[in-house]
């Protein structure tokens, strides 16, 4: 059996942060000096440097440059890491897609995604979330069956960009 090894650099950042990068982008890399900028929406970091479009500021994301992205182009970490940018780690991707797995909202009190109490029933309630349009699931007795259901919906809607519940027991 043949194995494909990757080798992967680290690029220091500011902030005690770095950004893992393939080996054929590192040297080029190294021309810039990388910040690290914390993510607008929950925990971690983007690396980034400032640039000159139209004698204008700009900032210009790592991943962004790697990916050779053009305005309007989204691309997603697959595994939610912003400064993990190695090529097998970065996908394209639209806005809904993006949006797949961001990171729960901080005022989730289920613990699971998509899952929510009614209190006007003291029901739990599943519904997901593409393409602008919310999916009602259905109510159900326990949040880990609610879960589950989110689970079943995220596997049909959202395919490869599913952020699935982790459900104990």
């Amino acid at each position: 059996m043949v194995r494909a090894t990757f080798i992967m650099k680290e690029i220091q950042l500011t902030q005690g942060q770095v950004a893992l990068v393939d080996d054929e982008d590192f040297e080029i890399l190294l021309q810039w000096k990388w910040c690290a900028q914390k993510k607008r929406l929950g925990s971690g970091f983007y690396a980034k440097r400032g640039t000159k479009v139209n004698r204008k500021s700009r900032n210009l994301f790592m991943h962004r440059y790697i990916l050779n992205l053009q305005k309007g182009q989204m691309v997603d970490h697959r595994d939610g890491n912003g400064l993990n940018n190695q090529k097998s780690n970065l996908r394209l991707c639209t806005h809904s897609q993006n949006l797949c797995n961001a990171k729960r909202h901080k005022n989730n009190t289920s613990g699971f995604r998509g899952v929510s109490l009614d209190k006007r029933c003291q029901k739990w309630h599943a519904q997901i979330n593409m393409n602008g349009v919310t999916h009602s699931l259905k109510y159900f007795s326990t949040p880990q069956e609610a879960a589950i259901a989110y689970n079943n919906a995220a596997k049909k809607y959202h395919g490869e960009f599913a952020v699935l519940n982790k459900i104990e027991g």
